[in-house]
């Protein structure tokens, strides 16, 4: 669990309000390319999606979500 909710599958519209927060326009991105921004912009890797089974950002929000959709 994370300050924003449960991490696995969230809801794009969840994750809208999160890049708001972080000043991130969402308008025209896909969830992929969303949660990707926001990674970059909290100074993390922007690799969302791009796990091939295996995830060593055992800190990260997204990493359920991300291995399960790989």
């Amino acid at each position: 669990m994370t300050k924003y909710g449960k991490e696995s599958s969230m809801k794009i519209q969840k994750i809208k309000v999160i890049a708001k927060a972080k000043g991130i326009k969402s308008e025209n991105l896909e969830k992929p390319e969303l949660i990707r921004s926001i990674q970059k912009a909290e100074g993390n890797f922007d690799c969302y999606g791009a796990a091939t089974g295996f995830c060593d950002q055992a800190n990260c929000m997204w990493r359920e979500d991300c291995i399960s959709k790989t």
